[in-house]
């Protein structure tokens, strides 16, 4: 610990990039608190997701989300090896249901294959159904290394690499406010069933739906520097029966997002979701009646869904920085270079592949609060 500060650094958010973060500046030898809002770690943004490991395919080259979406899938899978933690390299399809998209999924061929993606193949509408009898497809991509995995356990095991190295990961203690130290470093307060007012050198925000507020109640932090919040939310049915496929199944991505797609989770069933619906509050309900509408989209890749084997599952809110209609962006990590702060990395719209690229977010956070 470098006195006088009690912790070298602090975290805010016990979700799998702030527990990323966390791993990352304590295996730099660092001492770390992590602060958490909520009764139990990733409670938020991480616990209503996919669990999808995903390839790298979509994003732009040169793009945050494209380099730690390759580098991190690639440190997930060894960290789940190591780990003996539950997870499933079964492979995706990116299907083309009718000629008019097979252009669409051969920009994605190429975008992936930029990006350092292993292992891509083109197959034909036959060589897909072989693969996926049920399966309806013009035409598909296969990526062999795109997977599932129980990321809550991954979560659990973050957290016991901080502790091991001497670290703390707190729950229901909210992060209230922090200020600048004359000379460096920060005073947090934190309430709670753990509030304490605590100082730290180095200080790093990763709390998803809330960072906007976050970095509303750090002193001097530039309201210019912070992108306003959209709530992108969606939901998830589960299917009744035996699950069709083993693979992933994706179609060409909808404008925002990678659309509602496939997977087969670690129990065995199948899950179809989400959609994207902006929303103006966290509301988590799933409406039945949107069954059909699912349904609907569903029969574009397989035909013999029916709306009776659908069942609401779950939602979840993915905390955008763009609205309806405008342009996807990268993953914010703001450093002094944004906001001004010495010490300070704070991060903004960090949704899929946030999951998958968490090691690497980590890394990359560690990295640069220790070099400067």
């Amino acid at each position: 610990m470098t006195a006088p500060f009690d912790f070298d650094a602090t975290v805010v958010g016990a979700g799998a990039v702030g527990l990323a973060c966390g791993r990352a500046l304590a295996r730099r030898g660092l001492s770390v608190l992590v602060l958490e809002s909520e009764p139990h770690i990733g409670q938020g943004v991480s616990s209503r997701n996919s669990e999808v490991i995903h390839g790298g395919l979509y994003y732009p080259t040169g793009s945050l989300k494209a380099k730690f979406c390759v580098e991190g899938r690639r440190a997930l899978y060894d960290f789940l090896t190591s780990h003996k933690i539950d997870h499933w390299k079964c492979g995706k399809l990116v299907v083309a249901t009718e000629e008019v998209e097979v252009e669409r999924i051969e920009a994605i061929f190429q975008q992936a294959t930029t990006n350092g993606v292993e292992g891509l193949e083109h197959l034909t509408g036959a060589q897909a159904r072989a693969l996926e009898p049920e399966l309806n497809a013009h035409a598909a991509i296969l990526s062999p290394e795109s997977g599932v995995f129980a990321s809550h356990d991954y979560m659990l095991a973050l957290q016991g690499e901080i502790e091991d190295a001497g670290g703390s990961v707190v729950v229901s203690t909210p992060f209230e406010r922090a200020e600048s130290l004359l000379g460096g470093g920060f005073r947090v307060t934190a309430g709670g069933e753990g509030g304490a007012v605590l100082t730290t050198r180095l200080l790093v925000t990763a709390p998803g739906l809330s960072a906007q507020s976050v970095a509303g109640a750090i002193d001097g932090y530039p309201a210019s520097d912070v992108p306003t919040r959209h709530l992108g939310k969606g939901i998830y049915f589960r299917l009744t029966g035996p699950a069709p496929f083993n693979r992933l199944i994706y179609p060409p991505p909808i404008a925002g997002a990678l659309g509602t797609h496939y997977r087969k989770d670690l129990g065995g069933q199948g899950v179809f979701g989400p959609d994207l619906a902006y929303v103006e509050t966290e509301d988590y309900s799933v409406d039945p009646a949107k069954a059909g509408e699912f349904a609907h989209y569903i029969r574009r890749f397989w035909p013999g869904v029916t709306v009776e084997r659908l069942t609401p599952d779950y939602a979840g809110i993915r905390p955008k920085i763009h609205g309806p209609g405008e342009a996807q962006p990268d993953f914010q990590l703001h450093g002094r270079e944004h906001h001004g702060i010495d010490g300070l990395m704070a991060l903004f719209g960090i949704e899929s592949p946030g999951l998958t690229s968490s090691l690497a977010i980590g890394e990359a956070v560690a990295e640069a609060l220790c070099k400067a």
